[in-house]
Order: C-alpha cells, then sequence, then structure tokens
C-alpha cells in the first residue's frame, strides 16, 4: 500500500469542510409573530450546522404571513449548474420544496410530466416539484424510485408535508418545542435553533442499551422524532402543535406468489437497480468487501461499465477481522481498479472520540468505525459510491436467524401451559445450585420461555441489556414498541424465518445500517447508494418462494446464482464474517483509561441516568477475562461519550 494514502487520510480528518453532503431543514409556526428577518436567522443556524452535508450552494426561503421557513445545503450530483437550487418552487408558485436523495427515475418521470413543463435545468429536483404540483404529493411518491427524504410546503392548502424514502436510506428529524415544528436532516439541526428543548428521553436511552441504537420513531431527546421510512406527515398550519401521526403509504408484500420464471426477472431487476445507481456527473465507484452482497453489486457494475469500476477495501492487521485478501481476489477477477487501505489499530481508536459528532444521538454499532474509514478512504477518490448493504436483511445472511430458530425449536418442546411456571423455577438459587447453572445461563431461558411466539423471542435474543428498568434511573418503557407498530404481518402467517427478516428489515435495517451509513459517508461528502433496497427488487424477492432466496444451511441464494455468472464459487462460498474492530481486546488495553473514566461510579451517580452498580460488575469482569461483555459496554461508554 502506498505510504501517500496514510498521509491523504490525514487530509481528510472529520473536521474537514472541504467535502459535504446535501440536507434540509425548517421551522414551522404560524401562530407566532415571527419577522422575516428572525425566520431566516433561525434556519440560517439550522442550515450552518449541517454545513458538512452540502458545500456547492445554500438558499432559504421563508413566508412571514405563515411562519415557516425552509433552508437547504446542496452537493451537486446531477445537473451541477445553479438550475438545482434549493428550495425550489413549482412554476404555479403554490409549492416549495427542499430536498434531499437521489431520484433514479427521474427521466422517466419528467418524460410522464410531458411537454407541458418549462424545466430551468435537468434536476431530479425540478422532477420532483413539478410532478407533486400535477399529480399530488403521494401519487407522486409512490411514482418515485429512490433515496429521498423533503420537506414540500403547499401554499394553497396552507400544510406542510414531511416525507421519507421506503427503506429509510435518507433521515428525518421533527418535533414541537415552545409551539414551533421544527425539522431537519439531521439531529444537530435542530439543536441549533433557538426554541430546541434538549430534554433527554430515559427511555431512549433504555432503548439504546437493549439495541445499540434508539429505534424510530423516538429520539434521545424527548418529544423530538425520527419519521418512520415509508411514511408522510402532512401538518396543517392551525394544527402544528396537536398530535402528529404520520401515515404509511408503502408496506412490504408478505405473500410470496408461484412464477416460473422468478429467479431471471430478479436477474433483471437487480442489474437494473445496479445501473440506474452508476448515473452521476461526479466520480463514482463501490465499497467491496469480499462478501457476496458487496460483490454482486461490483460484477454487474463492472459488467455495465466501459472502464474499470473504482473499488474500495479496508483492511486490519488482525485476522480475524481482515476481508481485504478475499476483496482483493474478488477485485483481480472482475478487473476493478482496486485501493485498499490497511488501518493500524491507532487510526481506528483515533476515530472514537469523534463519534458523537458524526451520529448527533448515541449510536452503538462498533462498525461505525470501519465504515467511516472505508468512506473517508473512498472519498479521496469519488464523490459517489455504491454499497452491497441489505443483502442480510433480504436473503436471510444472518447467521442468527439460523441459530434462533433452533433455540425456539427447543423453546417449543416444553408444552405451552408449562412454559410460565418454568419459566419462574429455573432462576430460584436451589435449582440453580441443584443444576449446576449459572444465574445468567439460567435468567437467558427464563426469557426465551416467557416468549409467547417467534417475534418476541427473536426480540428478546436480539438485545444486549435485556433489563434495562434495573440500569436507567427512572426508566419507564415507551407505550407502543416500534417493531409491533410497524410491522403489518403476524408471524404465524409468514413463518419464523420470515418474521425476524420482516423485524429487521423494519428496524434493524434504518435504524443501525443505515444510519450507520449515512453519517458516516456524508460526514466526509460522500453519497452512499444501495442497489439492494431498490424497492422493486424488495418486492420482488418478498414475493418469492423461499426456496428461491435460500437453499437448505445456503444464504443468499438468490444473490449467490446472479454472482456465480461472474465469480468463481470458491472466491465467495465461505463463512460470514463482521465487519467490525476488536473491541473486546482494546477496552482491556488501550482503551481501558478512556473507558474507566466514562464508567467510574463517582461519575454514573452524579449524571443520575445510568445505575453503576451493574456497569461496574459487568465492566470488572471484562476487564478480568470472565466474561466477554464488549457490546453491552460499548452500548454504555456510546451514550457516556455522547453526553
Amino acid at each position: 500500500m502506498p505510504a501517500n494514502y496514510r498521509l491523504l487520510l490525514a487530509v481528510y480528518r472529520i473536521g474537514s469542510s472541504d467535502f459535504f453532503m446535501c440536507g434540509f431543514v425548517g421551522s414551522f409556526n404560524p401562530r407566532a409573530s415571527i419577522s422575516a428577518d428572525e425566520l431566516n436567522a433561525g434556519a440560517m443556524q439550522m442550515a450552518d450546522a449541517i454545513q458538512h452535508r452540502g458545500p456547492d450552494d445554500h438558499g432559504i426561503w421563508c413566508d412571514e404571513n405563515n411562519g415557516i421557513a425552509l433552508a437547504h445545503r446542496r452537493l451537486s450530483i446531477i445537473d451541477l449548474s445553479p438550475a438545482g437550487h434549493q428550495p425550489m418552487a413549482s412554476q404555479c408558485g403554490r409549492f416549495q420544496l427542499a430536498y434531499n436523495g437521489e431520484i433514479y427515475n427521474f427521466e422517466d418521470l419528467r418524460a410522464e410530466l410531458g411537454t407541458g413543463v418549462k424545466y430551468r435545468g435537468r434536476s431530479d429536483t425540478e422532477v420532483l416539484v413539478e410532478a407533486i404540483a400535477r399529480w399530488g404529493l403521494v401519487a407522486t411518491v409512490q411514482k418515485l424510485n429512490g433515496m429521498f427524504a423533503f420537506a414540500v410546503w403547499d401554499n394553497r392548502e396552507r400544510t406542510l408535508s414531511l416525507v421519507r424514502d421506503r427503506m429509510g436510506i435518507k433521515p428525518v428529524y421533527y418535533g414541537v418545542c415552545s409551539g414551533t415544528l421544527l425539522f431537519g436532516s439531521e439531529l444537530k439541526a435542530l439543536r441549533a435553533h433557538p426554541d430546541f428543548d434538549a430534554s433527554i428521553s430515559r427511555s431512549a436511552i433504555g432503548e439504546l442499551l437493549q439495541h445499540s441504537y434508539i429505534p424510530t420513531a423516538h429520539s434521545i431527546y424527548k418529544g423530538v422524532f425520527k419519521l418512520p421510512p415509508a411514511h408522510v406527515l402532512t401538518v396543517r398550519a392551525d394544527d402544528v402543535t396537536q398530535t402528529l401521526t404520520p401515515q404509511r403509504y408503502w408496506s412490504i408484500p408478505f405473500e410470496p406468489e408461484v412464477a416460473a420464471n422468478w429467479t431471471d426477472q430478479f436477474e433483471a431487476i437487480l442489474s437494473n437497480a445496479v445501473t440506474s445507481r452508476m448515473l452521476a456527473d461526479v466520480p463514482l465507484g463501490a465499497f467491496l468487501s469480499g462478501g457476496i452482497d458487496s460483490s454482486t453489486v461490483v460484477a454487474l457494475m463492472q459488467a455495465h461499465s466501459n472502464r474499470p469500476v473504482k473499488t474500495f477495501t479496508i483492511g486490519f492487521e488482525e485476522a480475524e477481522w481482515n476481508e481485504a485478501p478475499h476483496a482483493a481476489k474478488i477485485a483481480k477477477h472482475l478487473g476493478t481498479d482496486h485501493t485498499e487501505f490497511f488501518v493500524t489499530p491507532e487510526e481506528a481508536r483515533d476515530v472514537i472520540p469523534k463519534l458523537p459528532a458524526i451520529y448527533d444521538e448515541p449510536f452503538a454499532d462498533v462498525s461505525q468505525i470501519p465504515t467511516f474509514l472505508v468512506s473517508q478512504l473512498a472519498r479521496q477518490h469519488v464523490t459517489v459510491c455504491l454499497s452491497g448493504d441489505g443483502g442480510d436483511e433480504l436473503f436471510g445472511g444472518y447467521d442468527r436467524y439460523h441459530h434462533i430458530r433452533g433455540i425456539n425449536d427447543k423453546r417449543k418442546k416444553v408444552p405451552a401451559f408449562a412454559r410460565g411456571p418454568l419459566a419462574g423455577l429455573i432462576t430460584h438459587p436451589w435449582l440453580q445450585k441443584l443444576r449446576g447453572k449459572a444465574p445468567r445461563e439460567s435468567s437467558l431461558w427464563r426469557g426465551v420461555l416467557k416468549a409467547k411466539d417467534i417475534r418476541e423471542l427473536y426480540l428478546y435474543l436480539h438485545r444486549h441489556w435485556r433489563e434495562p428498568e434495573q440500569l436507567v434511573v427512572d426508566y419507564k418503557p415507551n407505550n407502543v414498541f416500534h417493531y409491533r407498530q410497524n410491522a403489518q404481518f403476524e408471524p404465524s402467517s409468514v413463518g419464523e424465518l420470515f418474521t425476524m427478516m420482516a423485524i429487521d428489515h423494519e428496524a434493524y435495517l434504518p435504524d443501525d445500517i443505515l444510519v450507520k451509513v449515512d453519517r458516516a459517508s456524508m460526514r466526509v461528502g460522500l453519497e452512499a447508494r444501495v442497489p439492494l433496497l431498490d424497492h422493486r427488487l424488495v418486492e420482488h424477492a418478498w414475493r418469492m418462494e423461499p426456496s428461491e432466496r435460500f437453499a437448505g444451511a445456503k444464504k443468499k441464494q438468490a444473490l449467490r446464482n446472479v454472482l456465480q455468472k461472474y465469480v468463481p464459487l470458491e472466491m465467495f462460498d465461505r463463512p460470514k464474517a463482521g465487519f467490525g474492530v476488536p473491541i473486546d481486546a482494546w477496552l482491556r488495553g488501550p482503551l481501558r483509561d478512556w473507558a474507566e473514566s466514562l464508567l467510574a461510579e463517582d461519575r454514573l451517580k452524579r449524571e443520575g441516568f445510568l445505575n453503576p452498580k451493574p456497569i461496574r460488575h459487568k465492566w470488572q469482569q471484562h476487564l478480568a477475562g470472565d466474561a466477554d461483555w464488549q457490546y453491552l459496554l460499548w452500548d454504555v461508554l456510546m451514550f457516556e461519550s455522547w453526553l
């Protein structure tokens, strides 16, 4: 690896302001007497907080009579001219739009709109606002193929609508503070407004410690929410301070359909999903780990490119975490222009203190570190990068699915009427002593037995801290848990494997995987596109028979069938590897002092959010090597670091 890549890495540090990404912000308070100057000032403060999302252009629009302001930061990907300036008005003057994302079928929509529109340029933004003016908001959104989040003001109806794409690739936050509806692409934008209330939600802390992220629709702040994927929130001028209820406009089709040519159709849709995301007026590349998902995306990119595709891989000195050799073999076989960067432990650890600024609220997926580093590497060469995210959720790629099905098989051997009483007995001290079982194992099986179905079992086993009420001071759970709120299905109708996959598609994918990729890439001004989450491909995959998506123990069979046409099986047929770093060893070594300062008992007591006893107990066990609590401790450390 050339030494100058390490020098370049130093240039593109997190604090750099040389490259940015798109984002929008705004405020809406029709009942207050707010001058245009005040509206502009508040919107400017919010927009400045997310300037890393777009240096190429910025704009502000406000309507003093209705108390609304929209602001936008822009990184130009398509139509680099001033004709793409935002906020953008429709020709009829009825709508104002502030938009973040990419609409891949905008040329088709432009043709469908016909010659009646006089376009100023060739941006997808202009097509979007004119489509809303012609067809209406919901009808337009249902036609869109892409990743998008936007705010649109309807001057005739005096309504503001916030919209998020089907998969949740692009974020939207909103909340009413002191009578003002604040909204934007990142929490730091809302926090910059003078009306913002920064009260911390203790229920959100509990959810973070269970899942490593804060689930939709909640955020770390009281009264501030994430707009769920595939939802529209419309707010009327006379109803801003009332209960705001987003409406769903799309759902996963859960019923498989029998068809003779599903596989051929799948490959055609996948190829189109990849090629449509290769459209850009700036340099483009792809992340390549050497796994099935990213290798399939890169193989199709290279098959449709007349020049070597630029691919990027992060390598680690620790062999168990290093996928770079696998990626290099794939890249060589496909003939890509491949760049790999081997990260030292020091370089990876240097990212940790900056994570709170990247993610805005506590976020504890340890793969956030290599995700940022590979984004930083790619940004030295390209502005847009395709990734293979979404393949595990769509094609059953996680080992935990099969592991938990095995546990459920054991659970079902106990008659249903006996599970409750047995769950009560299993943790009794004399029974543990008699059986020689550790309390931790007995407690785990108590939860397994208490689960009513595969959904409850999966949610229980996939948690880190399973009893947040013992950890968070004054903890109160949210009344409606997001998995049950958003997943429009019953486990009995779709089967065990599909139930777990659907839960991950509704929650883990948008709230963990896509948050991780969006914030890491946008911090360095890189647009990450995810072709495996093209909604047409998602719909098609969920309609396929299970045997076409998986083949027994072989996961991702549909992707394997495509990839084998381009890459020999022996190059990618290997156990799934995680994308992470050795946090367990680092906590016992170079990160020990940092962690000890954040987990100090007097500090935890003084802050008043967390009960020190269970945290200190696990910390001491981890240091002694008696247990590996890296993920549970990382959840706490990321909250404390953010705090």
